[in-house]
């Protein structure tokens, strides 16, 4: 073989090396360039997302193990993320379709957008937190307008023009709704809940026209008994975005539900159970698996001290007898407000919490605007928030202090002549009682005797007993109360009025800047029936399991002991209480004869003008070891002390094992 054979081989065999090599560039690059579309389309994109399981929300039930407030299977209507339209225009089609169809099936879907339902648009609330939470998930500035807010909404969300005003709004309230809890493919939205089985059909049958859109059978709270202390039970609700920072660190997850008032919010810790975790797997944007990671543990059942019957009469019993007022008082005529307190008086468990006017808790639930526009402010719980003057009422602790404090006994006595000088300022007695004690200053409710013994006291002393008897202070109770004031220089100046020093002689009498709650005049009576031991109030009895077995018992519990000082301190009021229920007529309400004493004060508290009184009454029966105790307020009233024999017999009736007698 020559050189030039030898050449032509190696000359070949470069050129065939050159070629498989060029044909394998070409190859790869087709590989990695022309066909990478194809090849990234062939590999699934998997991730795992967390989704919250709500725990079943315990129950709430009432002495008896009567359910006030239960759970039931029920149908919600939900959106899932995974499957709603990531195209705004298309996901505006979807929400527009499921909300006519719910409207035109009666039903109403959550919307909280702060913005009057048609243009031009407006803010239906003066709420700063509400309006600058608005306002800021927008983007927009501290001054943006309502319609600014709209435009805002329109642009962010491709609202299209072609829409009338009416579906925008629509449109705007739910997408509002959804920010606001955070919907994403961990927190689902819920959109309706508890709808009936036809529409559940239905909402099935449009399942491709409505993507996204799903049913899911969920525990729906409900409502068996709708009469009874509706403003201590409470209301549940959706997590919003604004509260969630505060309530994250308790372990809350943002599509939770959580108490909104009452009992529902005095014992969230109880009743929400522990949420469970399902994963999800995502495979190219579609669910390809569920797993239950940690299972849903259901929250406990709480019991409460009241028995719906017996409050269910009481509240009657309130009722009846502002009707009987104004069918028989002229001066009576258009009452329609007032409380009635019944305690356990061993220990200041609640019997009953009447309020007028009160509402039912689903027409809470279904319309609050047309409750909360009621006349005579029914949202208002006087029983445990309505601050009145407490009146006469409060002698009882005016007394206690001076006894208490050595500046009086039960022999001392003070000279009633009707009139009483107290530096530049002329008060007087409505009786003219000459030389009275103690007792007997309680039973005729002699304001002489009050004005003299405050002269000996001094202001600082009857805000301290008045604050030993639980007024002017947070009581605790489970569902919430509040707080009130006694008069005083303090309290003037909190409220921007002057002091004066006849504001002393008031403030004993239980006038003046004093404001007080029928439930803080119910536990002062108590109080005194304890000779000084004040006892938290209780609204709740027990505690069960999800499974019926009992957790706890709630004992009772001393707020504060005011320790007399002198044997007699309590006597001597409570022998004036029982004086002074010996002043009712014969008949029907009449305190006489019963077999047994009954304490009782008396009083008639000015209103906001110096004409015009309510009235007012405390006590407890029997006097000797109490059973309950009580108290009572009639706005622009009379007679409160009618009350009193009313609602001893309806405890008869109701407790029959601890009767009074």
């Amino acid at each position: 073989m020559n050189a030039f054979t030898e050449k032509l081989r190696a000359s070949i065999l470069i050129c065939g090396v050159l070629a498989i090599t060029a044909g394998a560039g070409v190859k790869l690059m087709k590989i990695q360039i022309v066909d990478q579309e194809v090849y990234n389309r062939d590999i699934p994109y998997i991730y795992t997302e967390k989704q919250t399981l709500h725990a079943t929300r315990g129950e709430i039930k009432d002495v008896k193990g009567v359910p006030i407030v239960e759970n039931k299977l029920g149908f919600n209507v939900i959106i899932q993320k995974s499957s709603f339209p990531e195209d705004n225009r298309k996901a505006n089609e979807v929400i527009l379709r499921i909300a006519d169809f719910l409207t035109s099936e009666g039903y109403k879907y959550y919307d909280s957008l702060p913005v009057t339902k048609s243009a031009p648009y407006e803010f239906t609330t003066d709420d700063e937190d509400t309006l600058d939470y608005l306002r800021s998930s927008l983007g927009v500035n501290v001054y943006a307008t309502a319609e600014n807010c709209m435009d805002k909404f329109y642009s962010d969300y491709e609202i299209a023009d072609t829409y009338t005003d009416e579906q925008k709004r629509i449109i705007c309230g739910i997408r509002y709704e959804m920010k606001r809890r955070d919907f994403s493919l961990a927190n689902v939205f819920t959109l309706c809940e508890d709808i009936d089985i036809k529409c559940v059909t239905k909402i099935k049958e449009l399942g491709l026209e409505l993507p996204g859109v799903e049913i899911l059978e969920d525990a729906i709270r409900t409502n068996p008994v709708v009469d009874v202390i509706p403003h201590e039970i409470g209301t549940v609700g959706p997590i919003y975005a604004e509260e969630y920072d505060e309530l994250r660190d308790k372990g809350y997850f943002m599509n939770d539900y959580v108490g909104k008032s009452g009992i529902e919010k005095g014992m969230e810790s109880v009743l929400r159970g522990r949420n469970g975790t399902c994963e999800i797997t995502v495979s190219n944007s579609s669910v390809v698996s569920t797993e239950i990671t940690e299972p849903a543990v259901p929250g406990n059942t709480v019991h409460l001290t009241v028995d719906s019957s017996f409050q269910r009469d009481i509240q009657k019993l309130l009722e009846d007898f502002m009707k009987y007022l104004n069918e028989n008082d002229e001066e009576c005529s258009g009452i329609s407000s007032g409380a009635i307190v019944v305690l356990d008086a061993k220990d200041n468990d609640v019997l009953a919490l009447a309020t007028a006017p009160t509402y039912r808790l689903d027409e809470y639930i279904e319309n609050y605007s047309e409750v909360l526009n009621r006349p005579g402010r029914p949202l208002v719980n006087r029983a445990t928030d309505g601050l009145y003057r407490p009146g006469s009422t409060f002698k009882t602790i005016t007394a206690t202090a001076g006894l208490n404090e050595g500046e009086v006994s039960p022999d001392t006595a003070f000279d009633c002549q009707t009139e009483y000088r107290f530096y530049e300022h002329t008060v007087y007695c409505t009786g003219y009682h000459r030389y009275i004690s103690a007792s007997d200053a309680i039973t005729v409710s002699c304001n002489i005797y009050f004005y003299e013994l405050s002269r000996l006291l001094g202001i600082d002393k009857i805000i301290k007993y008045a604050h030993l008897y639980g007024l002017g202070t947070v009581l605790g109770l489970e569902s919430g109360d509040s707080e009130g004031y006694i008069a005083g220089p303090e309290t003037s100046e909190m409220l921007g009025v002057e002091w004066y020093s006849g504001g002393l002689l008031q403030a004993a009498i239980g006038q003046e800047e004093t404001r007080v709650t029928p439930l803080q005049m119910a536990v002062a009576a108590s109080t005194i029936a304890n000779h000084g031991v004040r006892y938290k109030p209780h609204l709740v009895d027990s505690i069960y399991d999800f499974r019926g077995n009992l957790i706890d018992e709630v004992p009772p519990e001393v707020s504060e002991k005011i320790d007399p000082a002198y044997d007699y301190v309590y006597p001597t009021i409570i022998n004036g209480m029982i004086g002074a229920s010996h002043n009712t007529p014969d008949g029907e309400f009449s305190l006489n004869y019963l077999g047994y004493d009954v304490a009782i004060k008396t009083g008639t508290p000015q209103t906001t003008s110096s004409d015009r009184t309510s009235t007012t009454v405390i006590g407890f029966a029997p006097a000797e070891n109490p059973v309950i105790a009580f108290s009572a307020i009639i706005e622009d009233g009379k007679n409160a002390k009618y009350l009193v024999r009313k609602i001893i017999d309806c405890y008869n009736r109701h407790y029959p094992d601890t009767r009074i007698q």
